[in-house]
């Protein structure tokens, strides 16, 4: 990842990683941001950030997302949680945010109502209780915004979908993160998770939070669907992203 050295002077970090083995000449700048305490955001997938096989030369093992010596890694010690695993289906049950009302004043949720992802619910099942839980994630009976939940066990009770927490490593100074398991390219259509994301940099770094902030997008942004191996999805739909989640 090039310009890591960039976190010196920064004053927030957005993290948007997934199973990555950095050098530690990579890895030194990410651990002194969160050891200054820095606040970040953690988008998706990077509840697991980091993978490091068992003969991986490196100071960073212990960071790994199935460590058991720092069970769970740097995901699930500051973040909040590893991974755990798709609650809903993978690419046939998609994600409504339903705001947590314990918490419904926070500044991170300013002019946040509307939240609708085609990624799924993840599970989250260590998260702390010190943590706040802004909003809970909603498991559809499919892909569309307007489709019902999904009934039964998988939203009794819904799983976590976004939260703030403090956090602090070892011999660090205590910061503060929000950790969100929505966030593909293309969740980031939903207009009010782009507004929530925003919200929390306000948050994170102490300025006042606008009461709307503008979180306007260029109208040619197409993202590329989720997936491994991702397909032409919205052509075979013949419909383009923005149109699929009106």
């Amino acid at each position: 990842i090039p310009w890591l050295q960039s976190l010196y002077q920064a004053d927030f970090m957005v993290m948007f990683l997934r199973f990555r083995a950095l050098p530690d000449e990579q890895m030194q700048h990410i651990d002194r941001f969160v050891k200054a305490g820095k606040p970040f955001l953690a988008i998706r997938t990077s509840t697991h950030p980091f993978n490091f096989g068992g003969d991986a030369k490196t100071s960073y093992a212990d960071w790994s997302w199935n460590n058991g010596k720092w069970p769970g890694g740097f995901g699930q010690q500051i973040i909040g949680e590893t991974w755990i695993s798709h609650h809903g289906a993978h690419n046939g049950q998609a994600t409504r945010g339903v705001i947590n009302p314990k918490h419904a004043d926070s500044p991170i949720l300013n002019s946040v109502t509307d939240v609708f992802g085609p990624t799924d619910v993840y599970g989250v099942i260590h998260l702390p209780e010190s943590a706040q839980v802004l909003m809970y994630g909603q498991v559809l009976s499919g892909m569309k915004p307007d489709d019902p939940p999904l009934p039964g066990e998988k939203n009794e009770p819904m799983m976590p979908l976004i939260w703030a927490k403090s956090y602090q490593m070892p011999g660090g100074k205590e910061g503060k993160v929000v950790g969100s398991t929505i966030g593909a390219a293309v969740d980031l259509l939903s207009e009010d998770l782009r507004r929530l994301f925003i919200n929390s940099v306000y948050w994170g770094v102490g300025l006042p939070v606008p009461a709307k902030a503008s979180v306007a997008i260029p109208a040619e942004y197409q993202p590329s669907y989720f997936g491994f191996k991702p397909k032409d999805y919205f052509t075979q739909q013949k419909r383009t992203p923005k149109e699929m989640l009106k």
